[in-house]
């Protein structure tokens, strides 16, 4: 039995994003994107039978993170706990467990919540330190020759499609262009108040080449929740119903060199039968945005164009604000905030609902969201709906 329309996304709680210092570690902001997604939802806390966790690079007991979350938060009797984590996959990955968990069953109101805390106050008399350490690594003989942490690695498979297909700065530019113009519009983006243009993208010092300062998304503390229940119980409560109209998972294994591609396809074929939509009938995108490459192979592997084409595709503005195809409406990791996957999820939950201010997309019917963790590694695909 499809499990289409039979649960809905009923409350997103966002703390305050970037250089944020209001708790001292990411508990507490989970804590909080919790209470606030209660309270969006029009819930009690104590109405919440399951709790997943996503736990960002820093926390310290990631393994039995949602223990600790609800030790911490003094939440009783759950029917339903887990720690997730397939890198930017994950927030997917929770809505789809908690939507299938209550489809059997097995919990009625189900939290999925990620948290981070990489960025440190700064103190006075101390030199300053590298905000995004917690994200690079090394990895045998690839560090020695030069190449380590995950800049490097992206950098690596994007060099790879611009050698085979002609992709160009200027294309990965367009993406970062056209995002930045949508969290221009964005009152709790972290470059709200930035604009930037292929001149500012061209100019921004390199971190791996090909990638530019703006090709790489932001870090940032923060934390970010949604509650999960049944269709018939989100439509008696305080917000509009997001409806999860398809979701679905992409692990293809392999060597991103050598196939330029992610999980998308996998994913995007469970989905996109269960929702029963074909591509033309999406209203807009949240596509997981690591970088600004990521945007572009996403596009390629969902059909939105060819194998290749991507970087034409974009360049004329087409995902931009007064653009044909709606992509990262907020300003998505690159220029809005960086909470893995549950950045393009809070922002297609506020287009689907009509609540996203000046760049609110007219038509906002049904949303496509994704997720994608590793080096193109996992993947997730949500269909969102405003209708069921």
């Amino acid at each position: 039995m499809s499990l289409r329309a039979k649960c809905a996304i009923a409350g997103l709680g966002q703390t305050r994003m970037g250089r944020n210092y209001d708790h001292a570690s990411p508990v507490g902001f989970a804590a909080e994107a919790i209470q606030l997604a209660v309270d969006d939802a029009g819930l009690k806390i104590t109405d919440i039978d399951g709790l997943l966790v996503n736990p960002g690079v820093t926390w310290m007991d990631s393994v039995m993170a949602s223990f600790s979350l609800q030790q911490a938060m003094g939440l009783k009797d759950l029917r339903l706990s887990a720690t997730m984590n397939i890198g930017g996959a994950t927030a997917g990955a929770m809505i789809m467990h908690a939507a299938q968990a209550i489809d059997a069953g097995l919990a009625n109101v189900v939290a999925c919540v990620f948290a981070d805390a990489p960025l440190k106050a700064p103190t006075p008399g101390k030199a300053k330190e590298g905000s995004a350490a917690a994200y690079g690594f090394g990895r045998g003989l690839n560090a020695a020759f030069g190449q380590f942490g995950v800049n490097a690695m992206y950098a690596f498979v994007a060099r790879r499609h611009m050698h085979l297909y002609g992709t160009t700065n200027e294309h990965l530019g367009a993406i970062a262009v056209a995002q930045r113009q949508w969290a221009n519009m964005n009152p709790d983006a972290q470059f709200y108040d930035t604009p930037m243009s292929m001149a500012d993208y061209n100019s921004s010092r390199w971190i791996v080449e090909p990638f530019h300062l703006y090709d790489c998304c932001l870090v940032s503390n923060g934390g970010l929740a949604v509650i999960v229940t049944s269709a018939e119980r989100a439509k008696d409560l305080k917000r509009p119903p997001v409806y999860i109209l398809g979701m679905g998972q992409g692990h293809p294994g392999g060597d991103p060199m050598e196939t330029l591609a992610s999980g998308a396809p996998i994913a995007k074929e469970t989905a996109f039968k269960m929702a029963g939509i074909e591509l033309d009938d999406i209203d807009l995108a949240e596509l997981y945005d690591c970088y600004t490459f990521t945007v572009l192979v996403t596009l390629e592997d969902y059909g939105f164009c060819k194998k290749g084409e991507s970087g034409p595709f974009v360049a004329n503005g087409r995902t931009g604000p007064n653009g044909s195809l709606p992509v990262n409406t907020g300003g998505g990791q690159l220029s809005s905030f960086y909470m893995w996957g549950m950045t393009p999820v809070s922002e297609g939950i506020l287009q689907v609902r009509g609540e996203a201010g000046r760049r609110q997309v007219p038509k906002h019917d049904i949303g496509l969201v994704s997720g994608n963790g590793g080096i193109l590694s996992t993947h997730s695909t949500l269909v969102l709906g405003a209708h069921p």
